[in-house]
C-alpha cells in the first residue's frame, strides 16, 4: 500500500479480496465491491477509508503519485463520498478531475471543442464552487462556450489571486482536503446527527475513472431502478441523457430521455438494446446477490455499459412494505428479514390517506404532527358547523384554539383536526388517532379569529369555508385540494402483519371508545379492548340532555330515575360492543371525567340548556358555578364520583351485566372486565367493587342467569403505584394509564406543556417529551414498583399499558421487559404496535445477526 509512513492514509483499489468494510469505508465502497464480485463492469476505483479521511482532514495526505498512477495516464477522476449510511448524506461530487489545458486540447482534437468545452466549463464551475467555496452564480452561463470558458477561468483567477490548478495531483489533493473538511464541519455534523449519525461517525470516499465518452453521439449517462417509488410496484424507471455526465445530468435536464417508451422520441431501449437488456440482468443480479431493491447510475459508450454506482432505492413506506414481502417471498430474504426492514411508525402511514409525495407542496404553516393521515375540507370553526358541513356531504377542516369532550361530536363530523394549542397527548390529539381523523396540534404560527371566522396564517388571511389540506403526518397545513394517496391496507400489509403476529410474544389490544371504534379494532387484529371510554358514549344529542337532567338532580332517588332513562343505551351499546369483539375481551372503564364537561361554557349555551330542562337561567348559572373547580383533573371525576355518586356506577354495571347476559343468550361468551379510574387508596376499591358485586348478585337473581366477570383498577396516580400491593387484593388486573401518570409524576400538564416542551428538549432538560415516550426512569420506575408489588400480593394479576404510549415501540419494548400482559393503544396504531412487537422478539433471536450489512 502507499505511505507505508502514514498507514492511517492507506488506499485500497476496489477489488472481490480488497479489505473493505461498511464501517471502515462505507456503504459506496463495499457496494461497489459486491457489484466488482457480481463481474459488472465496475470503472477502475480506489478506497480512502475513514481514519485515511480524517487524516485528511488534519492536514495529512496520502501518496497522490501512486494514487493517480492506479489509474491511465490522462484518465480523469470522479470523487464520491461514502458514509457508513446512505441516509447521512455527505459532500457532493466532484467529477473530471485532471480536466487541463492540455486535456482540453486533447479532446478538443479528439472530440471537437464543443465537447472539451463543456467538460472543462463543469469541471471549472464544479471546483469553484466546492472547493474554492467561490459564489456558484459567478460562473453560472447560459450555453457553453470557448468565451464562457476563458471568462469562468479569469474570474477564478481574479478571486483566488492565482490560476485555477493544472496539475491533476494538486486538483485531487484539494477535492478530498474539500471534501473530508465538509464533513467534519458543524452544519454538516449536526444534520447527520438529526438523521440518526453519531458525532463521531466517520466518511470514506472512492476515486473512480470517469467512463464516459466525453460527450460524443453514441454516450451518454443514466440512472435505472426496477420499482415504483411510491407504490413497489415492479416498473422500469429512470431517465438517460445523452452525451451526459453523473446523475446531475439527467435530474437536472428535461430533455434526458426515459429508458422505455419514451412519447417525445427514442428511448434508451431503442437507441441501445442490448445496453438496456444487460442493466436488466444487472438490476437482477443486484436484486438476488444484494438482497434489495437497487437503483444503478450507469453510462453508455459506443453500446457497452458501465456500472458506476448502486443505490438502494429510496421509496415511501407502502413501497418498502410491498418490497419486504416481495424479497421474502422470492426466497431472497427471511420473513425476519423483511420485518426488520419496515420501521412501525412508517407502517401508520398505509392506514391513511396521504398527500401524494410526487406532487408540489405548498406550505403555509406548520404544527405538530399528532395523528397521521391527510385530509381535504373546508374551514369550519365550531363542532356545529362540522357536523351541519357533514349532514350536506361536504367534508371540512375542524379549526380549534384547543378542543374539550363537548368537540367530539364535531371531530366526530370533520375530515381532519387543526388546534392553534396542544401536544402530543392533548384532548384533540388523543381524540383524533383513535377516531384515526388527521390532526395537527400546536400550530403556533395560526391565529385563529373567531369573530370574523378567519384564520391567519402570516402568509395569507382564510375565511370560513376556504378549502384546505392538512398532513397528519408531517404536520403541515397546505392550501386547496392536494393530490392523495389511498390507504395501502393491501395483500402486502397483510402479509407482513401476519408474520409479526407469528413471533410477537406480547399482546396488543385496542382504546375502543364505539362500535366504530371496535370495528376497526377488529380489522386491525387487536386482541381484544383493552380500554374502553365510556364517557364518550354520553355525547351524542338524546344521551347529553339525559345527562345534564342527571347532572342537575338533587336527590339520589332524581338521580336514579334520569339514569334509569340511560341504562337502556349504555346496555345497547355494550351489547353491540360485545358482539363485535366475538368473545374476546372487553375492558370498560367506568365514567371518568368531571361532570362540568357536560355542561355548556357560554352563555348562550346555558340559555339553551335552561330552555331544554325548563329551569331557570339562574338555576343552570349557579349549578354550573358550583361543579366549577379550580383544576378539575385533580377535582371530582374518577372513582372519586363512584364513591360521592355510586347511582352512576351502578348504572353502568347493570347496563353491562345485562348486555353479559345477552350475549349468552345469543350463544355468545364474554367476560366482561370492568375497570375503576383515578384510583389512589385501597378504600377507594373496596366500596366500589362491594356496589358492583351487589348489582351483579341482583342482576342474577332478576334474569335467572350466571356470568362472569372481572374487576381491576386503572393505575394513573403515583399513589397507586405505590400502593399496588394494597390495592390488587381487590383487583384481578392493572392497567397503567401513562397519560395521566405522567402528568402527575412531573406535575405538567399535559395539554400545555407542548407550548415549551420543546425548548426543555433541546436545552436536555428531558432527552424526549415525556408524553409522546414514555419515561423509563421515572414513570417507567413507578410502573415497575407497581407490578412488582402487585404480583407478590396475587400472582396472577394482570398487567397492561392503556395510555397513549401503549403504542410507542419503545414503551412495548418496556412493557415486554417487565412481563406485561398486553399493551393496549388505539385503533390505528394497532398495526404499529403488532410489528414493533414481533421486531423486539426477532432483536432478541441469534438470527437477527444474519442481516445484510448493505442499507
Amino acid at each position: 500500500m502507499a505511505n507505508r509512513n502514514l498507514n492511517l492514509l492507506d488506499y485500497s483499489e476496489i477489488t472481490g479480496a480488497a479489505p473493505i468494510a461498511l464501517r471502515t469505508h462505507g456503504w459506496r465502497a463495499k457496494c461497489l465491491q459486491r457489484l466488482v464480485r457480481l463481474d459488472m463492469p465496475v470503472p477502475k476505483t480506489v478506497a480512502l477509508s475513514f481514519e485515511a479521511v480524517r487524516a485528511i482532514a488534519a492536514g495529512s495526505m496520502p501518496d497522490l503519485s501512486g494514487l493517480v498512477g492506479r489509474f491511465d495516464a490522462g484518465q480523469l477522476l470522479s470523487v464520491r463520498p461514502s458514509a457508513e449510511n446512505t441516509d447521512w448524506g455527505g459532500p457532493g461530487a466532484v467529477l473530471n478531475i485532471g480536466m487541463n489545458n492540455a486535456r482540453y486540447a486533447d479532446i478538443t482534437e479528439t472530440h471537437g471543442e464543443k465537447v472539451a468545452t463543456a467538460l472543462y466549463l463543469s469541471f471549472v464551475q464544479a471546483y469553484a464552487q466546492h472547493v474554492a467555496r467561490l459564489d456558484p452564480d459567478m460562473f453560472a452561463v447560459s450555453e457553453p462556450s470557448p468565451r464562457a470558458l476563458e471568462a469562468a477561468l479569469d474570474d477564478y483567477e481574479k478571486e483566488m489571486e492565482e490560476p485555477f490548478p493544472q496539475d491533476p495531483k494538486k486538483q485531487l489533493a484539494e477535492v478530498l482536503r474539500s471534501m473530508a473538511r465538509a464533513w467534519e464541519g458543524t452544519s454538516a455534523r449536526l444534520l447527520r446527527q438529526a438523521k440518526g449519525a453519531s458525532a463521531e461517525a466517520g466518511l470514506g470516499l472512492v476515486v473512480q475513472a470517469m467512463a464516459g465518452g466525453y460527450g460524443a453521439p453514441e454516450t451518454g449517462a443514466g440512472v435505472i431502478q426496477f420499482i415504483e417509488p411510491v407504490t413497489g410496484a415492479p416498473q422500469i424507471t429512470g431517465r438517460y441523457a445523452e452525451r451526459g455526465q453523473g446523475r446531475e445530468a439527467v435530474s437536472n435536464n428535461p430533455q434526458a430521455m426515459y429508458l422505455t417508451c419514451d412519447p417525445r422520441g427514442a428511448s434508451l431501449e431503442e437507441l441501445h438494446p442490448a445496453a438496456f437488456q444487460s442493466l436488466v440482468r444487472h438490476g437482477a443480479d443486484c436484486r438476488e446477490k444484494l438482497r434489495e431493491e437497487m437503483q444503478i447510475e450507469f453510462t453508455v459508450v459506443n453500446g457497452e455499459v458501465s456500472v458506476l454506482d448502486a443505490v438502494k432505492v429510496q421509496r415511501n413506506s407502502r413501497a418498502a412494505v410491498r418490497v419486504a414481502v416481495s424479497l421474502a417471498e422470492d426466497g431472497i430474504i427471511t420473513r425476519k428479514e423483511a420485518l426488520m426492514r419496515v420501521t412501525p411508525r412508517a407502517l401508520s402511514e398505509l392506514l391513511h390517506r396521504q398527500v401524494d409525495p410526487r406532487g408540489p407542496r405548498d406550505v403555509l404553516a406548520r404544527g405538530i404532527a399528532a395523528s397521521p393521515g391527510a385530509a381535504t375540507g373546508r374551514l369550519v370553526f365550531t363542532s356545529t358547523a362540522a357536523q351541519a358541513s357533514a349532514s350536506r356531504g361536504e367534508p371540512c377542516i375542524l379549526v380549534r384554539r384547543e378542543t374539550s369532550p363537548e368537540d367530539i361530536r364535531g371531530m366526530h363530523a370533520a375530515a381532519g383536526v387543526l388546534t392553534e394549542r396542544g401536544g402530543m397527548t392533548s384532548h384533540a390529539a388523543v381524540i383524533g388517532r383513535g377516531l384515526g381523523v388527521p390532526c395537527i396540534v400546536g400550530a403556533t404560527g395560526l391565529r385563529i379569529d373567531l369573530k370574523n371566522r378567519q384564520l391567519h396564517t402570516g402568509r395569507r388571511i382564510l375565511s370560513e369555508g376556504d378549502l384546505i389540506t392538512i398532513d397528519g403526518t408531517a404536520g403541515e397545513i397546505l392550501p386547496g385540494e392536494a393530490d392523495m394517496l389511498e390507504p395501502a391496507l393491501d395483500q402486502w400489509f397483510t402479509t407482513l402483519l401476519d408474520w409479526a403476529d407469528a413471533l410477537r410474544d406480547i399482546g396488543v389490544r385496542a382504546n375502543a371508545d364505539t362500535p366504530a371504534d371496535a370495528r376497526i379494532a377488529r380489522g386491525f387484529k387487536a386482541e381484544g379492548i383493552g380500554l374502553c371510554r365510556t364517557e364518550h358514549m354520553f355525547f351524542e344529542d338524546d344521551r347529553l340532555t339525559v345527562m345534564r337532567e342527571m347532572i342537575f338532580a338533587d336527590t339520589g332517588p332524581d338521580r336514579a330515575a334520569a339514569l334509569a332513562r340511560l341504562l337502556p343505551m349504555q346496555r345497547s351499546d355494550f351489547i353491540e360492543l360485545f358482539s363485535i369483539m366475538e368473545g374476546l375481551p372487553v375492558c370498560i372503564r367506568l365514567f371518568d371525567p368531571p361532570l362540568h364537561e357536560f355542561l355548556p361554557h357560554t352563555r348562550e349555551g346555558m340559555k339553551q340548556l335552561a330552555d331544554a330542562l325548563d329551569k331557570p337561567l339562574s338555576e343552570v348559572v349557579r349549578r354550573s358555578e358550583e361543579l366549577a373547580e379550580f383544576n378539575p383533573m385533580l377535582g371530582l371525576r374518577g372513582v372519586r364520583l363512584g364513591v360521592t355518586l355510586p347511582e352512576i356506577y351502578e348504572m353502568q354495571a347493570r347496563a353491562i351485566f345485562e348486555a353479559t347476559i345477552a350475549i349468552g343468550r345469543r350463544g355468545g361468551k364474554v367476560v366482561p372486565e370492568i375497570m375503576i379510574p383515578l384510583v389512589s387508596a385501597m378504600r377507594e376499591v373496596e366500596l366500589v367493587k362491594a356496589r358492583i358485586d351487589a348489582v351483579a348478585a341482583a342482576v342474577r337473581v332478576e334474569r335467572g342467569n350466571g356470568f362472569e366477570y372481572r374487576l381491576g383498577v386503572m393505575v394513573e396516580t403515583p399513589r397507586a403505584a405505590l400502593r399496588a400491593g394494597e390495592i390488587a387484593q381487590h383487583a384481578e388486573f392493572m392497567s397503567f394509564g401513562t397519560n395521566d401518570l405522567t402528568q402527575m409524576t412531573y406535575g405538567l400538564s399535559r395539554d400545555d406543556a407542548g407550548r415549551f416542551m420543546s425548548y426543555y428538549v433541546q436545552a436536555g432538560v428531558f432527552p424526549e417529551d415525556p408524553f409522546h415516550v414514555l419515561d423509563t426512569d421515572g414513570v417507567g420506575e413507578l410502573l415497575l414498583i407497581a407490578a412488582e408489588r402487585g404480583r407478590r400480593s396475587r400472582k396472577s394479576l394482570t398487567l397492561s399499558i392503556c395510555g397513549e404510549h401503549g403504542g410507542s415501540p419503545e414503551s412495548i419494548a418496556f412493557c415486554r421487559d417487565a412481563g406485561f400482559d398486553y399493551v393496549s393503544c388505539s385503533p390505528f396504531r394497532v398495526p404499529v404496535a403488532r410489528l414493533a412487537a414481533a421486531q423486539l422478539t426477532i432483536k432478541g433471536d441469534e438470527a437477527s445477526d444474519q442481516m445484510p450489512d448493505l442499507r
